[in-house]
């Protein structure tokens, strides 16, 4: 039993009807209609008969109001996005009046378009063949401004063939076209209608209409006559097969969308250079700020690691009597200090000093500086193993010996470029020998760590400020007993001192853990502010590309219906725009970036404030910039893709 014959058209009461105000404007009134593979159909009528209507429903491009629509027996009105496209692909082939070229690519790149949506590969060396078989085979490198009016037909014939169609439509195909090369078109159509392939076309023009071998006569949306001239040559039909497709963005799809982006940016520079200045300023911002509060962090860190880790500065507090706080400072003596140190389970090392301002000279100069008496062991734990020289020693200090070590200030105001070892120098007319030199610490706070000389505890104590009492009591805690031995040092000295627990405010302890975690907390949290208010430039820069990417929409309507017309999906027209503004933004991260470092250089060399560019700042800057393209280009890409294909066409 043979199968039963499917014609390659079926439509079956056809109606159109547009809304015009509050009335009803109907285009087509129930048309039926039949055509057959292999025929070379011409469809006539007057000015708003309907015919190019008709022909826009049977291409795909429009929808009807009601009725049926199939093609090899299957109702293609039925069909998604992706299966509407695939049609659109591979068994519909458009040659529009118009043209509808696109001007920055050219007549090779234009006939290979459609193979981009379709997955065909070799597509250069296709489009060079069909260009050839339309005699241009000397113009694929020229652009449709390059071409007469008949080479740009013959370039949009050439396209409607590159994916191997079963139907060609053509739209008044020589409406602007002169008597010769009309008859050029007409003739390599039916050339293409000789090789199987079907031909329907709709035209004004009688003459037109007798190169086709059925003409169909429309009027007020009727058809009114129907002439066959000869019968169609008889084709096997095959099975018509819908690929299902998966949405995915295919590579030579990806490289078509981001050239396309790369043009369409190039060939507006002034524009897009104002549009990425919002992106360009976000993230320059971003990079700078981030790079003064990382380096501002690390310049901190650094000056906190100086100070020593896991230590407990133990110091005297104000007496309090009934609840009001007196003018008497509670005293620590070295008895308390050795008491404390008896605790060898939780005390590591405790280095007890005392501090004071002196007047230091050397030869012709003489500065005031901070000098502090010692032990030993107060270069190991505040980080101070002398540079250049030694630290002294402990008989040294058990003598109250004449010797010191200074820091990196007091040299450049004592000594210049002279090399301050082993000179000496007289602290409140005191000659003291210089023994070493201290690593330099930097700015700490309002007071310069460089600015200090350092001497024995025992030879302050008792040849330059004669007290007993030391200021305050360094202690240096094994790792995890910080907590316990801060209860230790308070409880031990109330105790020392007969106070009562009401009375711990008697002796104040800071605990350099808890503080190196508070300044860096702060300062991360002032990191991220300075980030925040920057990236307020780069939402302002995605509201400037959202705003370009409309007006790029609007300016592209045709060619968004042009891609939608040979094969495009929605997808992939709002992949395309997405690409585009993803591009943009991108383009402006790069520079922003760029900018960022040149500003962080400068501020670090001529304010001379820290300032570190994390690789971290970097890619995080991109990525957001790229981000906001996306985010921003996401309306204006949408807004593209649900554009009907010929009211995008018709939109010039």
């Amino acid at each position: 039993m043979s199968k039963e014959h499917k014609p390659l058209i079926s439509i079956k009461n056809i109606t159109k009807v547009y809304e015009v105000s509050d009335n009803k404007l109907e285009i087509l009134k129930g048309i039926n209609l039949t055509i057959e593979e292999g025929e070379f159909v011409a469809i006539m009528g007057p000015s708003g008969s309907g015919k190019s209507t008709l022909m826009h429903i049977l291409g795909l491009l429009d929808k009807p109001t009601d009725g049926i629509y199939e093609i090899y027996g299957q109702n293609v009105l039925k069909f998604d996005d992706s299966q509407t496209a695939f049609l659109r692909s591979k068994i519909i082939g458009f040659v529009f009046q118009q043209y509808n070229l696109l001007n920055k690519m050219t007549a090779c790149d234009n006939v290979a378009l459609p193979m981009i949506y379709s997955g065909g590969t070799n597509r250069a060396e296709k489009a060079k063949k069909l260009l050839s078989d339309v005699g241009l085979e000397n113009r694929t490198d020229h652009k449709p401004n390059q071409l007469s009016g008949g080479q740009q037909q013959r370039v949009a014939i050439a396209r409607s063939l590159i994916n191997d169609p079963k139907i060609i439509f053509a739209d008044e195909p020589t409406g602007n076209l002169a008597s010769a090369q009309s008859n050029e078109i007409m003739q390599i159509l039916t050339d293409l209608n000789n090789k199987g392939i079907s031909v329907i076309l709709v035209t004004h023009e009688p003459d037109i209409a007798q190169w086709a071998k059925r003409v169909i006569t429309i009027k007020d949306g009727q058809i009114i006559s129907d002439t066959k001239k000869e019968e169609p040559q008889k084709i096997s039909t095959q099975p018509l097969k819908i690929k299902k497709d998966s949405s995915r963005l295919s590579m030579a799809e990806f490289a078509e969308n981001f050239f396309s982006a790369v043009r369409a940016i190039l060939a507006n520079k002034t524009r897009s250079i104002l549009t990425m200045l919002g992106i360009i300023i976000g993230v320059a911002s971003i990079i700078s700020m981030l790079a003064l509060g990382n380096g501002a962090q690390k310049s901190l860190e650094k000056q906190i690691t100086s100070m020593g880790t896991n230590l407990l500065y133990l110091m005297p507090g104000r007496i309090s009597l009934g609840g009001v706080a007196g003018n008497s400072v509670r005293r620590i003596t070295l008895d308390d200090v050795k008491a404390l140190a008896s605790n060898k389970e939780l005390i590591k090392n405790i280095d007890p000093n005392v501090s004071g301002s002196s007047q230091v000279v050397y030869g012709n100069k003489n500065t005031n500086t901070t000098v502090m008496g010692v032990t030993p062991v107060y270069q190991y734990m505040q980080t101070s193993v002398p540079e250049y020289g030694r630290f002294f020693t402990k008989s040294e200090n058990d003598s109250a010996a004449k010797v010191c070590v200074i820091g990196a200030t007091v040299i450049k105001n004592l000594f210049g470029n002279e090399d301050p070892v082993g000179k000496y120098i007289k602290i409140d007319r005191k000659q003291f020998r210089v023994v070493g030199i201290l690593p330099v610490k930097g700015a700490q706070g309002p007071r310069d760590g460089d600015d200090k000389i350092v001497v024995p505890l025992n030879t302050a104590m008792k040849r330059l400020l004669g007290t007993q009492y030391v200021s305050s009591v360094s202690v240096e805690v094994y790792d995890g007993k910080i907590d316990e031995t801060e209860a230790y040092l308070l409880s031990t000295m109330l105790a020392r001192n007969r106070l009562g627990p009401d009375q711990a405010d008697s002796f104040r302890i800071r605990n350099m853990s808890d503080m190196i975690q508070m300044l860096s907390s702060t300062t991360k949290t002032m990191t991220m502010l300075l980030g925040a208010v920057a990236g307020i430039s780069l939402i302002v820069g995605g509201i400037g590309i959202m705003n370009i990417m409309l007006v790029s929409v609007t300016e592209r309507t045709r060619e968004i219906g042009l891609r939608k017309a040979i094969g495009a999906t929605k997808t992939a027209v709002l992949l395309q725009f997405l690409i585009e503004s993803s591009v943009l933004s991108l383009a402006g991260g790069i520079l922003g970036v760029s900018l960022g470092v040149l500003i962080s250089l400068a501020v670090s060399k001529f304010a001379g404030w820290a300032a570190y560019v994390s690789s971290f700042s970097i890619i995080l800057s991109v990525t957001f910039s790229a981000g906001v393209g996306i985010l921003f280009g996401l309306w204006p890409a949408k807004k593209a893709s649900e554009l009907s294909p010929i009211e995008a066409l018709r939109s010039e």
